[in-house]
């Protein structure tokens, strides 16, 4: 079935009229006989979740089928159309066959070193010299990203240390790039921060340790930064729970009380910014809508803060917009969706693949 869509984009507000042909694909050509969807709606390409995890239950464990069906429905119905899922520990590949779900880009397992991440998520590596070709092994099994973990609690020093040295992480960089993928790394400290952005890596999750020093390292290198505000509005809880690790609790609590101020000071630098949310585990799916509210009131204001969650984030994961040719995966909004939460989560219209997949 074709479709006419008529009405306001961003982030320009500029008049956007588009069809969609029997094909699915977006057309600016006038397609006869199409279905006017809309004539006066704000239509936006589909809404990216760039740090998201398919598969994982809320409060823990692996999902099984029904569950991460469930997942991505939820995504969908909120306008989420793209997902980067940054670490999953089961195979949903399964999903791309669904063209009423979400497209995933995979990372693949996260990585980690024995002890030094939650339990049952990663692959462990017995010693640090095995990173890069588990970094290579995992970007061939993904979709071009690899998720590492950089840094966590060391329990015999009571707080966050790195896991990687910097010789293995150039050698990790290297071997991932050499086969095309992009990898990103789990930072929340300081430490491994210099070592992580100087190896190449592409992009750095969370970042709450960011240094003047090291978001000038990340604009020479032009890493991208996905701060998972919504997830770092738990570090109090995390903190409250490590009794047991004074020094790692105030550093949690340090690191969140100047969240905002890390992230206006990588935008104002230039750092590119993505909105993603860490569902799965601790955060439930379909809370983009919060994620690019945290980062408007961070600094990015509403428009870029949208940009980081949809026409921004699409290009950096490979995929287009509202381009001739593209497939139609955009939502449509009757209210400007910059004017908070409960509007940008309930889009009136979601059409993917060139499907109306939700109308209200």
């Amino acid at each position: 079935m074709a479709f006419r869509l008529a009405g306001r984009g961003l982030p320009d507000e500029q008049d956007v009229e588009l069809w969609i042909g029997d094909d699915g694909l977006i057309s600016l050509d006038p397609v006869a006989g199409a279905e006017t969807l809309t004539e006066t709606g704000w239509v936006l390409p589909g809404l990216v979740d760039a740090h998201c995890h398919v598969g994982i239950r809320f409060g823990g464990g692996h999902e099984d089928e029904s569950g991460l069906i469930a997942q991505a429905e939820t995504e969908r119905d909120c306008g989420v159309l793209l997902v980067r899922d940054a670490g999953s520990p089961v195979d949903t590949r399964f999903i791309d066959e669904r063209v009423d779900l979400p497209r995933i880009v995979r990372a693949g397992r996260h990585i980690a070193l024995p002890k030094r991440y939650i339990r049952g998520l990663p692959i462990d590596l017995e010693d640090e010299s095995q990173l890069p070709a588990a970094v290579r092994e995992q970007a061939l099994a993904g979709d071009g990203w690899v998720k590492i973990v950089g840094d966590w609690i060391d329990r015999e020093i009571g707080d966050l240390r790195p896991l990687w040295s910097d010789a293995v992480l150039k050698e990790a960089m290297d071997a991932a790039h050499e086969v095309g993928a992009r990898v990103t790394a789990h930072v929340f400290g300081e430490d491994a921060l210099p070592g992580l952005i100087g190896s190449g890596i592409d992009c750095i999750e969370h970042g709450t340790g960011l240094t003047d020093a090291t978001i000038e390292m990340m604009v020479e290198h032009g890493t991208a930064l996905v701060p998972t505000l919504i997830n770092i509005a738990t570090f109090p809880e995390i903190a409250d729970s490590a009794d047991r690790f004074p020094v790692y609790a105030a550093h949690m609590r340090d690191l969140h009380a100047r969240r905002y101020a890390t992230v206006a000071a990588a935008y104002d630098a230039g750092v590119p910014i993505y909105a993603g949310t860490d569902a799965g585990g601790s955060i439930r799916h379909g809370r983009l809508a919060d994620e690019v509210a945290e980062l408007s009131a961070a600094g990015l204001g509403p428009t870029a803060a949208l940009g980081a969650a949809c026409w921004d984030a699409r290009p950096w994961l490979g995929h287009p917009g509202l381009d001739a040719g593209a497939p139609a995966d955009l939502v449509v909004y009757e209210q400007d969706p910059r004017t908070g939460p409960e509007v940008l989560s309930a889009p009136n219209l979601v059409v993917l693949r060139g499907a109306v997949v939700t109308r209200r």
